[in-house]
């Protein structure tokens, strides 16, 4: 018998990536294709399936290794059902069954989840997370995405709509969030936002490789400041240790609300912050009533650009 494998897909507005994972979570095989998410919900569908087709025209014996397909979907959506419901990036497609579809399409069993749910998923069993039952997984990126992973099953809350930890107030004055509420963790220290704060920054005098490496200021990016501190750049220094510092201030509370067993973050600014990850860890519990929460391990996730696809695999798993 071939071993068990599935099949991940990671759907964004302009592109269908897939992957074959095997039992231990390695992404074997990929392809990618562009994504028609303006056009009809049968287009859209076929891009996905594309997808999937071009993996088993690769690697033929996979049609009878593939147990199942999971599937990362822009929200909102319904994980129980597998139906995706209005994502602003994906017009395409509205109250639409996709898990439904693809089990039609390929036979196997098909879940729809979110990127920040299933890459939370595949850290607690195939990555950073493993060895730890009580896994709390955030992304930090364009915003900050969140999943909660109980003895390797996502928790989900009663509707499907729980670890929406970045939209978490940690200053109720705090400027607007792209949510609507006031000082969100996300409109403080995700990948824009950090941008803005070295923006400002430039704007009020300060002298920077920031500026030089951005051309603008108004063309600053998350990727200059980090550019720039890899250069010992001063600025850029304060910006990510103020980012370090309204982090610290938010797990405290995820610390104090679960207490789990470790930590891991993701996504495109995780790796510029993690130099920081050691005094964090011993500043948590100035920020945190549990005075062990230093204990817990904050932690790099395994997966980077492919989070979505060995997520979506995951999906599998629980």
């Amino acid at each position: 018998m071939p071993e068990p494998m599935t099949i991940g897909v990671d759907i964004g507005g302009t592109k269908v990536a897939a992957g074959l994972v095997d039992a231990s979570g390695e992404i074997t095989r990929k392809s990618r294709v562009p994504m028609i998410a303006q056009d009809t919900a049968e287009a859209a569908l076929e891009c996905v399936k594309a997808a999937i087709d071009e993996i088993f025209a690769a690697v033929p014996e996979a049609r009878a290794a593939v147990k199942g397909i999971g599937i990362c979907s822009p929200g909102p959506l319904d994980p129980f059902r597998g139906v995706i419901l209005n994502p602003p990036n994906l017009t395409c497609w509205r109250n639409f069954p996709l898990a439904a579809e693809i089990e039609r399409t390929f036979g196997v069993p098909a879940r729809v989840d979110n990127d920040a749910n299933a890459a939370g998923l595949a850290e607690a069993i195939w990555g950073s997370g493993v060895g730890h039952t009580n896994v709390f997984f955030t992304i930090v990126g364009t915003g900050i995405g969140n999943g909660i992973v109980f003895d390797k099953k996502i928790y989900y809350g009663r509707t499907g709509s729980a670890g929406e930890g970045g939209h978490v107030t940690i200053n109720y004055e705090g400027p607007v969030c792209g949510c609507g509420k006031h000082g969100c963790i996300e409109a403080y220290a995700s990948g824009p936002n950090i941008a803005k704060r070295a923006q400002a920054k430039l704007r009020a005098g300060a002298k920077s490789r920031i500026l030089a490496l951005a051309g603008s200021v108004e063309a600053v990016r998350t990727e200059h400041v980090g550019e720039a501190f890899g250069e010992g750049d001063a600025v850029a220094g304060e910006v990510l240790a103020e980012t370090a510092r309204l982090l610290t201030i938010w797990l405290g509370s995820i610390v104090d609300l679960l207490e789990p067993d470790v930590m891991v973050m993701g996504g495109g600014v995780a790796q510029l912050m993690s130099s920081f990850f050691a005094k964090m860890s011993a500043d948590l519990p100035t920020w945190a009533i549990n005075k062990r929460a230093g204990e817990i391990p904050l932690v790099l996730a395994r997966y980077g650009n492919e989070a979505g696809i060995a997520g979506a695999a995951a999906l599998l798993k629980q």
